[in-house]
């Protein structure tokens, strides 16, 4: 079931009611005040639990297994997805999924990261992490959103962006500079959401949009809490300690005017309930859409520039 530490409690407290529903169907006892009282201790539980996590915790949910990813959203939420292969330049880059879809009947484009299932598919979706041709790939559809006047949905899912030294040779770190620049001129609404991971510069070159989205147990950071505590303390185990100092949790990144809105997610994370946490995500997207397609293209370019200007606090 892939149960993390801190939901134990809720877990073991689920069994026991469970234990006591079969035991008073099959003994035909009742037992539903007993019930009752345990439920509402479950729900107490849940709220004191899910509603205080820490950093690292969010985190773990944000890692989880049976995580909604990429393709699940839009085999939920769109139909009529046609995915577009390739770069042009080298080849076709499977942790970067791209392509044309309908959400409630409007026509745009769909890009994200695509991580695997199990250990065959993660190794061909290298677990998320896009080659420079995966960027240039994502660009390329931008391209044509912006020439067939096309809105743009980007769902961000990555520990980074590949480090190899192939992916280096390729041009990974020029590949990722272009898509930032290059998106700040894109002729068309681009809608970015945080769905899980967000990695440094893996997430930054499909991230520069209009709006920018996160679910809220997703997590954004410019390091991973394991890379950061190496460096600062020598010391893997300093995660949790790394994860609060780097303030990347959905809350303290619309407190510092990163992201632009949380979307909700249900007790526990997104895989608690899959349907609720797709159509929470849906609305927010067709939302933030209207209200994107009503600003004419040069005041929309316009705050796009502007609204990056603004991030960050400095003192000279």
């Amino acid at each position: 079931m892939n149960i993390l530490e801190f939901e134990r409690p809720i877990i073991e407290l689920e069994e026991r009611i469970k234990e006591l529903k079969d035991f008073s169907s099959q003994r035909h006892i009742d037992l539903s005040s007993e019930i009752e009282k345990l439920e509402k201790k479950l729900e107490n539980l849940k709220k004191e639990i899910y509603g205080n996590l820490a950093a690292w915790q969010r985190i773990q949910i944000a890692r989880h297994p049976q995580r909604l990813y990429t393709l699940d959203y839009i085999n939920r939420i769109m139909t009529d997805f046609i995915e577009v292969h390739g770069d042009r330049l080298f080849s076709d880059d499977k942790a970067m999924v791209a392509g044309f879809a309908k959400l409630e009947g409007e026509r745009l484009v769909v890009i994200g990261h695509q991580k695997g299932r199990d250990t065959k598919e993660n190794i061909e979706r290298n677990f998320g992490c896009a080659h420079p041709e995966g960027y240039r790939k994502a660009l390329k559809v931008m391209k044509l959103a912006e020439k067939f006047k096309l809105p743009v949905i980007i769902l961000i899912d990555t520990p980074g962006a590949y480090p190899g030294i192939g992916a280096e040779q390729r041009g990974q770190a020029q590949a990722i500079a272009e898509n930032i620049c290059q998106m700040f001129g894109i002729k068309t609404p681009v809608v970015c959401c945080v769905i899980g991971e967000g990695g440094s510069g893996g997430a930054l070159g499909v991230g520069v949009g209009d709006r920018i989205l996160m679910l809220e147990n997703a997590y954004y950071s410019v390091i991973s809490p394991e890379g950061c505590s190496a460096i600062l303390w020598k010391d893997s185990s300093k995660v949790r300690e790394a994860a609060e100092a780097l303030k990347l949790t959905s809350f303290d990144l619309l407190k510092f005017g990163i992201i632009d809105e949380i979307v909700p997610e249900p007790w526990g994370g997104v895989h608690k309930d899959p349907e609720l946490s797709s159509q929470n995500l849906k609305e927010a997207l067709l939302r933030n859409l209207r209200i994107l397609q009503k600003l004419p293209l040069d005041q929309l370019l316009k705050k796009r520039y502007e609204k990056f200007r603004k991030i960050g606090v400095f003192k000279e």
